[in-house]
């Protein structure tokens, strides 16, 4: 055919905008009636004779089984029934009777949509796939029903539906609002449908070609293209002849490729060999969030099994899910669904990740917390799966410490997925791919996604955004694409899968769009992008924290959780130390068994309270009944082991407290302290005085003014080891400094000792002096004391908190101050606030010691605080305006600590006007600083030379009562000479957090104190610090410990870590009460590492001359994990002399004698 001499024709010629707003039109709206909605269905029947339903309601909040359910008498029900209220659960026996002739088409679906969430399941309890009703775009409402059930004519099944939404049930519509507990769901559809494949293939091939249209730039070849196409599939569309479906989905290949969809997963196999996006499919499910624990375990269920199911229809499905802790429940829980996602693990489909047990939040857990999530969930897939994760996993966490590179690694991983700085509000993160360098010079392969999102739905918009949205492409040009719905669950639904073999297809054959692939793991694109960047070294570093700018009120959000979870911290570290000791001792109590299981239980529940949600406060108030039950259960078994060990390291003992029976404290009694930090420390104690015998009472060198209660002086010389009370001496009172308290008697109280000075005047705090070197500490003109804000976040009310907060100050004035304890051991005020419907009262204290043994350590003013809390969106504050200047203050993190800006120097600087720390934050000059100290509170602020600790916030949403009601928690200030770098405040953070275990012995009672000495000491520098002392994970706890048998390992595991920022040789000594053979470096998990040379001290004829010394480096920040292997050490009748090294100590290995 030859181009024509004539043309009358009007032409070709479009309007590119209008043709592209036509495309709405396609499907539902307002032409439902006769566009390609219309035929996405065959038949839709819903009668009696091809439905059969029958409900039963489980009674209240419960959460039957499903063998507890089908137990149960069943009623009839219908389509429309209404079930409720919010989160009750309902139970469905369903029958379904197939028509014959329905056997003719492809497929059948039952389309279940009770307007909430649902799982299908087996007759016989197997999970089989989770169903989400409503119209959002997470709807998931069809099963589909087996072709061998097609052909018997009849199909039984089970279904629970669980009344909330995916989000929870907030009250008003919009989703962070604290739920609506009444809430009734309909039941819409339960349906029996045939749907017309052919169209909703259609319907998957105009997506695509719109996303196309929407994403790619304007006026490109594809762009048009797809556009074209896309018109024209509209004009060929007639919804009266079913044949226009096959031609309009024919008009698609011209994007997509001719015989495209005939591949199917062999599409990844054509096309460019490598790809810039890497597609992984995914489910982010929020352990609590907008729901509770309990409903988490349903959600985990349903979209798990969901994706088992996917993995059978599209082979090139991978799955990768995090959270050790969300594995347990399902194998608790549904033992069936379990034993699938297995067969799917080993199979290589069904991807664990993350390597902790659970997305935990990283900013506020201790540092030896961390440590457990890592090693809780990687010992956990390991024994389940046989294999560890190897890409650590926290794309939700608000923040990410410093310390955490370090331990990832310490953990057996490489690499790091997180994406949450996205969110950031004031600057753009510069980097997607780059190496993590924490604190301690740890380095991880970091990768946050640029498309910005672990829940990316799977569009041509979501790949597109993996390539052009990288920060750095110079160094590495590939992305992974993280999808599914997430947060409430779901995953990945079938359209998405669709659209990415659509979306492949076009890249075969196109160029305006990266490739994605599919059918890989996590772990194979960081080793892609490891080997392509050159171990890292083409790659951007980034060194310290990941601060998140966003969500910052997190820090301080319900209070009460804040405590729970650090007492418990401090609480099993301290059970984990004594139970240890008591198993290897057993001085008293030979059945003593290390209790190992009790202490994992109780280490679970605290892990599970760190998730992202629950930990910062951001959570419904039913998460958080659930989490404060955890903490009392964690503190009622916490104290049941330490009663259990210490009767076996102290015999018949009881705590001291106000209410010790006077048979504990008689004449002969005796009152000890166990110190479980490593530090020397000097501590007052209150000693109940009317039941105490006359030597308890000439200890006391101070009584309350009640008349009640005594004041002694304990003094534990070691760490890890027995104090005793110190009787009054000249000695005694050389190393006390006096108290005393002085006051005008109304405005103006002075509390004062030979080392500090505070006084607070008309209800501020006035002065602080430093009264050795006579310098006052409080900016001339200011004051210090307790402030208020308006606390009004843009949105996120319990996770922001604005920077325009800070202009809203109110300093609040401390009234109906009185003297309550006068000297000399301990001097105190009591004042009090009230403002709006709050009462505030504390109690400022001052003792006679120093807050450490340091040399030239200064006494710390304490504040205890007891608030009756009823504000609504205000932040209450304690801040300190300082005499002191300095571009950065410090503040403890994980096994070290950070410093962050004091100016607004740059947007970066500005950004961090409210940051997390955890017992202390520090704020110095050359020669002096001064720290304030934590008991339970995390968040910190220094603006200039306003040093402020956060106590109380007050959001409404999503808990509407959050903080409401009783407070009690503590801080302290600690004026200290020196640089923070010369000072004692991490040490003083840690006694301060530290409460002793003051025992009474009662008289006739076995007395061992002598014999507990010290099992580790830590010599040669001061800034090493030994954190934790507890049984290896690998040891047998079945029976005693017995070391003269050769077949069981009796281990011990200490955690050390460098607390300054410097390098450090030390030497760590052991106890020659303990038979230690040898001696390793670990990983965290306790994998022996590099064997240590143990130097053996002379023994001195007697039974007990096992102990030595391992000498130790760090460089600053680093964590150490030692194993010291306990046994007995065979006797060498030959004398001979053993040299390791000609400058080495020669050691007669006869003189190392058995316990």
């Amino acid at each position: 055919m030859s181009y024509p001499p004539l043309n009358y024709s009007a032409g070709v010629k479009w309007s590119k905008n209008l043709t592209k707003d036509r495309l709405g039109t396609f499907n539902g709206g307002h032409y439902s009636d006769v566009n390609l909605g219309a035929v996405l269905f065959t038949h839709r029947i819903d009668n009696a004779e091809h439905v059969k339903l029958k409900v039963w309601s489980a009674p209240g909040l419960t959460k039957p089984t499903f063998e507890e359910a089908m137990q149960q008498k069943f009623r009839s029900a219908k389509k429309g029934d209404s079930f409720g209220p919010s989160w009750t659960n309902h139970w469905w026996k369903v029958t379904v009777s197939i028509p014959d002739y329905w056997k003719q088409y492809e497929r059948v679906q039952f389309e279940f949509d009770p307007g909430c969430e649902a799982m299908i399941y087996t007759v016989d309890g197997t999970p089989l796939q989770g169903i989400t009703g409503g119209y959002g775009g997470d709807r998931r409402v069809e099963y589909i029903i087996p072709q061998e059930a097609r052909e018997q004519g009849t199909h039984e099944f089970v279904i629970e539906s669980s009344c909330n939404g995916m989000f929870g049930v907030p009250w008003n519509g919009d989703t962070i609002q604290p739920p609506d507990m009444n809430r009734y769901f309909s039941l819409a559809s339960a349906d029996l449908v045939v749907p017309n494949m052919e169209a909703w293939g259609l319907l998957w091939d105009f997506q695509t070609l719109r996303e196309l249209v929407d994403t790619l730039p304007g006026n490109t070849p594809l762009q048009n293209k797809a556009l074209a196409v896309a018109n024209e599939i509209m004009n060929v569309f007639d919804k009266g002849d079913p044949r226009s479906v096959g031609k309009a989905r024919k008009l698609a290949e011209e994007v997509f490729g001719e015989g495209w969809e005939g591949k199917g997963a062999a599409i990844y196999d054509e096309g460019p060999q490598k790809v810039n996006v890497w597609g992984i499919g995914h489910c982010h499910i929020d352990s609590a969030w907008l729901w509770p624990y309990r409903v988490t375990q349903q959600k985990v269920a349903r979209s798990w099994s969901t994706q088992v199911d996917l993995m059978e229809r599209y082979p090139e499905h991978r799955f990768a899910c995090s959270s050790a802790q969300q594995f347990k429940w399902l194998e608790q829980l549904y033992p069936p669904l379990f034993e699938k996602v297995k067969d799917k693990v080993l199979d290589g489909r069904f991807h664990p990740i993350g390597g902790s047990w659970v997305e935990n939040d990283s900013n506020m857990p201790s540092g030896e917390a961390l440590v457990r999530q890592f090693l809780f969930g990687q010992r956990y897939f390991e024994t389940r799966f046989g294999k560890r994760c190897d890409t650590a996993w926290l794309p939700d966490s608000f923040g990410l410490t410093g310390a955490l590179p370090q331990l990832i690694r310490g953990a057996g991983m490489n690499y790091f997925f997180t994406q949450k700085l996205s969110w950031n509000n004031i600057n753009v993160f510069p980097h997607s791919t780059f190496n993590w360098v924490g604190i301690d010079g740890s380095q991880v392969l970091c990768h946050m996604t640029p498309v910005d999102t672990y829940t990316a739905q799977a569009t041509v918009g979501d790949v597109n955004k993996g390539l052009t949205n990288h920060k750095n492409l110079e160094s590495s040009d590939a992305s992974l694409l993280v999808f599914g719905n997430g947060d409430g669950g779901g995953g990945p639904l079938a359209k998405m899968l669709e659209n990415l073999r659509r979306i492949r297809a076009v890249t075969n054959n196109h160029r305006e769009l990266p490739p994605v692939n599919m059918g890989h793991s996590v772990d194979e694109f960081f080793e892609r992008v490891e080997k392509d960047s050159k171990e890292g070294k083409k790659l951007p570093n980034w060194k310290g924290e990941l601060y998140l700018e966003f969500h910052r009120g997190t820090y301080t959000s319900h209070g009460s959780i804040k405590k729970g979870n650090r007492h418990s911290e401090i609480l099993l570290r301290d059970v984990e130390q004594i139970t240890t000791l008591a198993s290897l001792y057993k001085h008293s109590k030979q059945d003593y068994l290390y209790p190992k299981d009790k202490i994992d239980e109780s280490w679970e529940k605290v892990l599970l309270n760190q998730f992202h949600d629950v930990l910062p406060g951001s959570s419904i108030g039913m998460v958080y009944d659930d989490a404060e039950v955890l903490y009392e259960e964690v503190k009622k078994d916490g104290e049941a082991l330490l009663e259990d060990a210490f009767s076996v390291l102290f015999p018949k003992s009881v705590p001291l407290t106000l209410s010790t029976r006077s048979k504990y404290m008689a004449d002969s009694s005796k009152i000890v302290a166990y110190n479980t930090t490593f530090f020397p420390r000097w501590d007052i104690i209150k000693i109940p005085l009317a039941k105490a015998g006359s030597p308890l009472k000439s200890m006391v060198l101070q009584a309350s003014d009640n008349g009640k209660e005594g004041y002694a002086i304990m003094h534990c010389a070691d760490g890890g080891a027995v104090g005793e009370l110190k009787h009054p001496s000249n000695a005694l009172h050389a190393h006390l400094k006096p108290v005393s308290v002085y006051t005008n008697g109304s405005s103006h109280f002075v509390l004062r000792n030979g080392s500090v000075q505070l006084t607070i005047s008309n209800g501020r705090i006035t002065s602080l002096v430093d009264v050795k070197l006579n310098r006052e500490l409080i900016a001339e003109g200011q004051t210090g004391g307790l402030v208020i804000f308006q606390d009004r976040p843009n949105y996120w009310d319990a996770w922001d908190v604005e920077i325009h907060h800070l202009e809203t100050a109110l300093p609040l004035e401390f009234s109906n101050v009185s003297v309550v304890s006068q000297g000399p051991l301990r001097a105190a005020v009591r004042a009090e606030v009230k403002y709006g419907q709050s009462t505030i009262s504390v109690t400022i204290s001052l003792d006679a010691t120093a807050a450490t043994v340091k040399e030239g350590s200064r006494s710390l003013f304490n504040f205890d605080a007891v608030v009756d809390w009823h504000q609504r969106h205000e932040f209450l504050k304690f801040e300190l305006p300082l005499n002191i200047h300095s571009d950065n203050a410090t503040y403890e993190t994980q096994f070290g600590h950070v410093q962050r800006p004091t100016h607004k120097n740059t947007t970066w600087d500005i950004a961090k006007f409210e940051v997390c720390g955890h017992k202390y934050a520090d704020l110095s000059e050359f020669g002096y600083g001064i720290a304030i100290l934590s008991e339970s509170k995390y968040g910190f602020s220094c603006r200039g030379n306003i040093l402020a600790i956060s106590l109380l916030r007050s959001a409404t949403a999503p808990d509407a009562e959050q903080d409401q009601g009783e407070h009690h928690f503590s801080w302290a200030i600690l004026p200290h000479e020196g640089h923070f770098l010369e000072s004692d405040a991490p040490v003083a953070g840690y006694l301060y957090n530290s409460p002793l275990r003051v025992r009474c012995i009662p008289p006739g009672a076995t007395d061992l104190v002598s014999a507990l000495k010290s099992p580790f000491i830590v010599e040669g520098a001061r800034n090493v610090f030994l954190e934790t002392v507890k049984r290896g994970e690998y040891d047998s706890f079945d029976d005693t410990v017995n070391f003269e048998h050769k077949d069981a390992t009796t281990t011990v595991v200490l955690r050390l870590y460098e607390a300054y920022g410097g390098h450090a040789q030390v030497k760590l000594v052991i106890s020659k009460h303990l038979p230690v053979l040898h001696a390793f470096t670990t990983n965290l998990l306790e994998d022996e590492d590099e064997g240590l040379h143990i130097l053996r001290t002379d023994g001195d004829g007697s039974n007990n001359s096992y102990g030595g010394s391992v000498s130790l480096s760090f460089r600053g920040f680093e964590v150490k994990t030692i194993k010291l292997v306990l046994g007995t050490l065979p006797s060498n009748p030959s004398h001979k002399k053993v040299s390791k090294r000609s400058s080495w100590v020669n050691v007669d290995q006869d003189q190392l004698l058995s316990l």
